[in-house]
């Protein structure tokens, strides 16, 4: 039903993942606060209340927690409780609509997006290999080889890093 996704969808639930980053080597939550979460989830079609903002970052964590392999992927079911899909036929075919309260529309389409991409583009979605960095990567390249959340900044440095290894390594004895 939900097995295919828009970029626009995946484009929010890689934001809702990466909404937690570090900065300067300190958490983040863009979140947390009244106002920048507000901003936050009406730029990605929600309503910004606080019942959307505490049931968005329920859902993150729980997804991350999933992505990360800290959690098993039926933590997320707690999330879907109540919700009923509708079919309606229009010329445009079979169209699918949620229901499901207002506050938890947003949560609740990042949870099936995670579910078709895990479905149609497998392991494509996943945390940056570099163990200082808390982001995801969606891997859209056709090879589905990227490491990095970004290679201008994790990429480059864990290379920078590896150099230096290799270079600077003690005499053997």
């Amino acid at each position: 039903m939900f097995e295919t996704t828009t970029r626009a969808d995946e484009d929010v639930l890689l934001d809702l993942l990466n909404s937690t980053p570090l900065v300067d080597g300190a958490a983040q939550d863009h979140l947390a606060g009244t106002a920048e979460a507000r901003a936050w989830l009406r730029q990605r079609g929600g309503a910004g209340s606080s019942p959307e903002r505490d049931a968005v970052r329920r859902i993150r964590d729980a997804l991350q927690g999933v992505l990360r392999g800290d959690l098993p992927a039926d933590a997320l079911a707690p999330f879907l409780d109540g919700v009923a899909c509708h079919p309606a036929v229009s010329e445009r075919g079979v169209e699918w609509s949620l229901d499901v309260p207002a506050e938890r529309v947003l949560g609740v389409k990042a949870i099936l997006t995670w579910d078709a991409l895990a479905k149609t583009k497998p392991g494509r979605l996943r945390p940056c290999e570099n163990d200082e960095c808390r982001l995801f990567l969606l891997d859209r390249s056709k090879t589905n080889r990227a490491r990095w959340c970004s290679m201008a900044l994790c990429g480059n440095r864990m290379k920078a890093r590896r150099h230096y290894q290799r270079t600077h390594r003690p005499p053997a004895d």
